[in-house]
């Protein structure tokens, strides 16, 4: 029986991974045209979810099983924690200088249901005021809330469903 030994994948690693994916989707959604398709948003959140559910259940398996539940959903957490901040860093860089369009984009789409619902148009202009005013403030808000809370429930899942030794006696001879 060979005792090989891996340097463990850390929650910062892995959350940088699930990061760049979410990236490279975001690119790919963008560039093919479909920013404003919805279902591209939920998949993008399904991707994160899967891969902080995957983070914790890994680090059970790099423990061989002698984790706690507390253990695993703080490595799903970490990892949730690290892809959130690498996302919203290019969150804001993708709204500032790569695709600063969107705004202009958002703008229009937020003032076309503005007129569907009949809004009075100074009540339009000053709500598109704020919201021109506040884009990018609300956009990184919102994600990091959206990412943190999926995160915090992604964590708690990985930490139920990662295969645990139930009790690893201390005197076990490895």
């Amino acid at each position: 029986m060979s005792n090989t030994s891996t340097a463990p994948v850390t929650p910062a690693l892995k959350g940088a991974l699930v990061a760049l994916v979410l990236i490279l989707m975001g690119l790919a959604i963008y560039f093919s045209g479909n920013f404003q398709n919805k279902a591209f948003d939920y998949i993008q959140m399904a991707v994160f979810v899967f891969g902080v559910i995957g983070s914790g259940v890994y680090y059970a398996h790099q423990e061989q099983g002698n984790v706690t539940f507390g253990n695993v959903f703080a490595e799903g957490f970490k990892t949730a924690a690290a892809a959130t901040g690498i996302f919203l860093v290019y969150t804001y860089l993708a709204i500032k200088f790569i695709m600063p369009e969107i705004v202009d984009l958002s703008m229009e789409a937020a003032r076309k249901g503005m007129i569907e619902q009949k809004m009075p148009p100074a009540q339009m202009e000053q709500a598109l005021g704020m919201m021109q005013k506040f884009f990018v403030p609300f956009a990184i808000g919102g994600s990091l809330l959206i990412y943190l809370i999926l995160g915090l429930i992604a964590a708690l899942i990985g930490g139920a469903l990662a295969k645990k030794n139930p009790n690893p006696s201390p005197f076990a001879q490895s």
